[in-house]
């Protein structure tokens, strides 16, 4: 194994297969030496597609993680690895034992019961409708329902971080901030929304600007939208403007969306309780 470049990675899901796509990437990630070739089996909760997926693991082995909470079809799983010599595990049994040494309840097995249509996906659900609307400043009113408004040049990660947010029922509207233009007047009037400040280095959002550029297929002769120089000055600009303002920042130069959405919610949470206190 030592030789090798590669890995095949079987995830095995009785519902979206994301929990084990996070799980596998995150340990994946560990070791930057070897590619995890990933095969993702989703919505598997029968014995004839789990045939199948035995039959491609048995094609192409590998390590298999899977979370079918039906018993029958996790133990047809595992035998069948152990057969083939393919490590195998359940992602969710370990933390299912914890909980049931803890609760001392019997578990109901319900495939895909996280995502179930009650009320938090509907929260989801309303909380992208509104990103949606409010994405890179389209929509200026109603900016004071949201739960968070990120503002920045052009380029600083605003759309994705709040589609991001919007996933996880976070309300998020963004504003980028244009040389010579206002923000909107709604704006400063915000009180109950957390307002964010993102940031990036002049040679980040420079280098990202001329593959958009170049992505669009238009020409540019050292215009200010990717001149360093003139880069520099809107970020200078951004940043006195959210000193003025008393907003937090955040530098996004070397973060991921996901590093950035998760100092955002530990902001919000910090937000909400001084609220309370306010009121």
């Amino acid at each position: 194994m030592a030789a090798r470049s590669f890995f095949h990675l079987h995830l095995v899901s009785d519902s979206t297969g994301e929990t084990l796509i996070a799980v596998g990437r995150a340990v994946a990630a560990q070791y930057p030496a070897v590619t995890a070739l990933e095969h993702v089996y989703p919505m598997v909760r029968s014995k004839k597609q789990l045939d199948q997926v035995i039959a491609e693991i048995e094609a192409a082995p590998g390590v298999v993680l899977f979370t079918l909470v039906e018993p029958s079809l996790s133990e047809r799983l595992e035998k069948a690895c152990a057969a083939m010599s393919s490590p195998a595990m359940s992602v969710l049994r370990p933390v299912m034992d914890l909980f049931h040494a803890y609760l001392g309840v019997e578990v109901l097995v319900r495939p895909g019961a996280q995502h179930m249509l009650n009320a938090d996906y509907f929260r989801r659900i309303d909380a992208l409708n509104y990103t949606m609307l409010h994405d890179d400043g389209q929509l200026s009113t109603g900016l004071d329902q949201a739960d968070v408004v990120l503002i920045g040049v052009s380029r600083t990660s605003k759309t994705p971080t709040s589609i991001y947010l919007a996933n996880r029922g976070v309300k998020t509207a963004n504003v980028p901030i244009v040389p010579g233009v206002p923000l909107p007047a709604e704006v400063e009037l915000l009180r109950k929304p957390l307002v964010v400040g993102l940031i990036a280095s002049p040679e980040r959002i420079v280098q990202i600007r001329e593959n958009r550029v170049l992505s669009l297929n238009a020409h540019h002769d050292s215009t200010a939208y990717t001149d360093r120089l003139a880069v520099s000055d809107e970020i200078a600009e951004s940043r006195r403007l959210f000193s003025r303002k008393g907003w937090p920042v955040i530098d996004v130069t070397r973060r991921s969306i996901e590093e950035t959405a998760a100092a955002i919610q530990a902001l919000l949470k910090e937000h909400r309780r001084a609220l309370i206190v306010e009121t």
